[in-house]
């Protein structure tokens, strides 16, 4: 089937090449390449924190966050948005972001923390870098602000946005002034809407997008040639199965676009904590519940199979019923799709082994 042009907020889109797709396995899986094997599972989650010291980690950021929250007055769940979004900004980006291992994923870089003009760009005085005007701060009380120190820079990105109040909208203008970029703005906030929601971070398991007990074929057709609208190339797996059969939600995210477009029909688009866009088109339509901005889980239904799209709102029958589902990698700047299938193929294994164990 032709591929439709999913429309991210941002209206940007750039293809997949394969080196650009070997690059996004490098960064996403910080355990090795990812693979059509099990392996994969690691690829669109939290991958700092798939191990067996998981829970560990996650309560050793949440500790973090709390400390800092109680010092600035800043919900948690923010300080935890922006801290997902900067790990996600390190991972398409490893060489320009580069730093040791340590529990928060918060960059920032050495002009910044020191001072541009600082002759001493690993400076850890206070009180040379406020000369230098350089943002770095004392967190921890050592007498040193050390941008390794995850303490200090939580503490020193929350005292930059603290000034300009507590309310979403005030504190969405302090994040436009620290990042001075409206994607930025959008995402911390849509992680923090999914933190306070769930009032947890661990939130990076994943579903198959069709019930794994119905009628469906699919196979990998990311990259083939697409005509209609003009020459494009598919950016996408087609999953077929009957009218009717539901879509559901892969992840947990918040709902970024919901309507119609002439490439995609009736279509859904979803932003994960991995700022990775999840596009779901063709929809014979949409669950009454599901709204821009709301917050869905693994496995909720988003709408149902069908066969909308190419040409005006309401066309329908062009093609054999099917869902298309895409998935986009974010990289602060713009969006560039990579293959789903081997995701899909895993998320298919996980959730029928799953049902397996449940009836035993």
């Amino acid at each position: 089937m032709r591929i439709f042009q999913p429309l991210s907020a941002s209206g940007i889109m750039i293809r997949c090449t394969a080196a650009a797709l070997a690059a996004l396995t490098a960064a996403c899986c910080m355990c090795g390449p990812v693979s059509a094997s099990a392996s994969v599972a690691t690829s669109t989650a939290d991958d700092t924190v798939k191990t067996t010291d998981a829970k560990a980690i996650f309560e050793d950021r949440k500790s973090l966050y709390d400390e800092i929250s109680t010092v600035t007055q800043i919900p948690w769940y923010r300080l935890a948005a922006i801290d997902q979004y900067e790990r996600t900004l390190t991972r398409v980006h490893p060489k320009d972001r580069k730093h040791p291992d340590r529990t928060l994923g918060i960059f920032i870089p050495s002009t910044r923390w020191a001072g541009a003009l600082n002759p001493n760009q690993e400076d850890v005085n206070p009180t040379s870098i406020s000369v230098f005007s350089g943002i770095g701060l004392d967190g921890d009380g050592d007498g040193k602000a050390d941008r390794n120190n995850d303490t200090d820079l939580l503490y020193t990105v929350a005292a930059r946005l603290s000034p300009y109040g507590h309310a979403a909208d005030d504190f969405s203008i302090g994040l436009w002034s620290y990042y001075q970029n409206t994607r930025a703005v959008q995402r911390v906030m849509q992680y923090a809407k999914l933190y306070e929601t769930f009032g947890k971070l661990d939130l990076f398991d994943h579903a198959f997008p069709l019930p794994v007990k119905s009628n469906y074929s699919y196979r990998s057709t990311f990259g083939m040639g697409r005509n209609w609208g003009g020459r494009r190339v598919h950016e996408g797996t087609d999953l077929f199965a009957n009218y009717g059969v539901p879509v559901r939600s892969t992840c947990y995210g918040v709902v970024e676009i919901k309507g119609w477009n002439k490439y995609g029909g009736w279509r859904i688009g979803i932003r994960d904590l991995n700022n990775h866009y999840h596009y779901y088109a063709h929809l014979q339509g949409f669950d009454k519940g599901i709204s821009l901005g709301d917050v869905v889980t693994p496995g909720q239904t988003l709408g149902w199979v069908g066969s909308s799209g190419y040409g005006k709102p309401g066309t329908q029958g062009k093609f054999p019923p099917h869902l298309h589902y895409g998935i986009y990698r974010d990289t602060g700047l713009n969006e560039w799709a990579f293959d789903p299938y081997p995701l899909l193929k895993h998320w298919e294994m996980e959730e029928k082994r799953s049902k397996k164990k449940t009836r035993s």
